[in-house]
């Protein structure tokens, strides 16, 4: 069986697999209130200073994080074009499910309601 799937963004796909994992959401979270050097960051996770560099390669590769240097630190933001692209993308399926939601509602006839099914009494 073949299914035919909508083409996706590298990035964009590269970005939601990378937020996937729980300390790469942390450290996307820590670095969207502005830049942070990575023993900064490493400070305050439970993993080590170099998984934390790990991490933010990955994010890196994804196009969400950007890095300089500054002395002998490296200091990691926020990239505001990966940003852009994950934002548009759930704008996207935003406007799209509203859109069905909004068709569905006006295909019920005036009037009519769809109440809930009733639990039933457990009983005898």
């Amino acid at each position: 069986m073949r299914v035919n799937l909508p083409l996706v963004d590298t990035y964009l796909q590269a970005g939601l697999d990378a937020l996937g994992d729980s300390t790469r959401m942390a450290i996307f979270q820590k670095l969207a209130g502005g830049p942070v050097a990575v023993n900064e960051l490493a400070r305050n996770l439970p993993v080590s200073r170099p998984a934390v560099s790990q991490h933010l390669r990955i994010l890196k590769d994804a196009g969400l994080v950007t890095d300089s240097r500054a002395g002998t630190r490296r200091i990691y933001q926020l990239n505001p074009e990966g940003i852009a692209r994950l934002r548009a993308h759930f704008d996207q399926m935003w406007t799209q499910a509203m859109s069905a939601f909004q068709t569905s509602v006006e295909q019920i006839p005036n009037g009519e309601t769809h109440d809930k099914p009733t639990r039933r009494s457990r009983r005898p």
